[in-house]
């Protein structure tokens, strides 16, 4: 048995002795027999807790910042009106801050043998999966003195998925693609491009382009036009390692650089090449492979979705041999790690040969605005340390850099609301040179 305020109320004004607050029955009814009567008649009143019945529904997913609803239908089988008041426990990250009290705490009234829907607007503030925790729900007797009180799990979990901020950037990007596809008037020429139909000259045309045997059977110069190749396989592969823990501003490495995977994702699949993806440390995190156009983009999402750094150093050559693995013919590799000059001289460096025999390597990075704030600090003695330590850090990741170009890989470092963007600028660079 639970008492109430208004129980504890009615004891220090006197109407009641203290004692009465003890647990025990037969102490309860030792003193003030008319009040301890009411409140057993009272509790004896309240529906009882242990045979409600819940059920859940409404959404399993959203995306990081969005609002997402949960109803939870609370049915009283009993001959006794419900009056209670029910919290629905989610974890912490469920809300957004000082909000929680008031979204999971509610009053309810449910007549005898009915049903009512209750909703929990979750706004959760992290990725991944968040469960529902469980039911305590209190049922007050008719007076208000006395209740019961019990706890029900009734299962929940709404997946929280990446925000895609770099959806923004999409449909420029697809612009640049019709162009490269042939689709405007722009042409373009590569070692790696596919034929696409003949036209007539016009003046400002390449003259590598002229088809001297269909200019012979007819009247005009004839040139040919060409187009990207497509069907093209594209792996991205995450680092996982304790590097992507680090956070620049209040984003972690690992969140920038699934932004920029998923607008890589989303473009490359529209352009018709098939994208695969891994995240890896010293073992397989996540992986997503084998799937159509349509598909590829919510999987990645997905799947994404509960990863969270290891803080552990990653295994350079078990990520080398994943990736083999996941590419038995030529692709294009693209790997979302740190331009710290260790893990890179230590451990990428001396297994790169190994990817760059067979395939296109692509390095991308996301870099710390800061870092270039405090080079740029001058006029005081702090301000000319820090602008000094700027400068050495720049000029590593410069020198990590150019010992990867000089391997034949392609480097992006940005920053992480650039990374995006850039990663995609040098995916279409890659495929209008015909390199893929």
């Amino acid at each position: 048995m639970a008492l109430t305020g208004r129980t504890a109320l009615l004891a220090a004004l006197g109407s009641l002795p203290v004692g009465i607050l003890a647990p025990s029955w037969t102490g309860m009814l030792a003193v003030n027999a008319p009040l301890s009567l009411a409140i057993l008649c009272d509790y004896a009143m309240a529906a009882p807790v242990r045979k409600l019945r819940f059920t859940r529904s409404g959404d399993t997913s959203v995306r990081l910042g969005d609002a997402v609803d949960v109803h939870l239908a609370v049915t009283n089988p009993s001959r006794r009106p419900l009056r209670a008041q029910l919290r629905d426990a989610w974890p912490p990250s469920s809300w957004l801050p000082g909000t929680e009290q008031a979204a999971s705490r509610r009053k309810l009234k449910v007549p005898a043998g009915e049903r009512r829907r209750l909703t929990t607007r979750l706004q959760p503030t992290r990725r991944g999966d968040r469960q529902a925790a469980r039911i305590t729900i209190r049922s007050y007797g008719p007076l208000g003195l006395a209740a019961r009180q019990g706890n029900h799990e009734v299962p929940w979990t709404v997946r929280v998925l990446p925000p895609f901020t770099s959806r923004k950037h999409l449909p420029s990007r697809l612009a640049r693609l019709r162009e490269l596809d042939g689709r405007t008037s722009v042409l373009i020429r590569g070692e790696g491009t596919e034929f696409d139909s003949l036209r007539e000259y016009v003046p400002g045309d390449d003259t590598r382009s002229i088809d001297w045997r269909a200019t012979a059977r007819q009247s005009t110069v004839a040139v040919r036009t060409w187009r990207p190749e497509r069907d093209r396989h594209i792996l991205i592969v995450l680092d996982t390692g304790r590097t992507s823990a680090g956070r620049v501003g209040d984003v972690p490495r690992l969140d920038a650089s699934m932004d920029a995977a998923l607008l890589l994702t989303a473009l490359a699949s529209r352009a018709g090449d098939r994208v695969d993806l891994l995240a890896y440390d010293r073992r397989l995190r996540a992986q997503v492979q084998g799937r159509s156009a349509g598909d590829v983009l919510p999987a990645v999402v997905n799947a994404l979705a509960p990863l969270e750094p290891e803080l552990v150093e990653t295994d350079a050559r078990g990520l080398t041999a994943t990736a083999l693995a996941r590419a038995p013919r030529r692709s294009l590799i693209v790997l979302l790690t740190s331009l710290d000059a260790a893990p890179i001289e230590e451990g990428l460096l001396p297994v790169l040969p190994q990817l760059t025999q067979r395939h296109t390597v692509l390095v991308a990075s996301v870099a710390d605005p800061h870092i270039a704030r405090m080079a740029a600090a001058r006029g005081t003695i702090e301000g000319v340390y820090e602008a000094a330590a700027a400068t050495q850090t720049q000029s590593q990741r410069s020198r990590t850099a150019d010992h990867l170009r000089r391997h034949g890989v392609t480097v992006v470092d940005a920053t992480p609301e650039t990374l995006a963007p850039a990663l995609a600028d040098a995916y279409l660079a890659l495929k209008a040179a015909g390199r893929l």
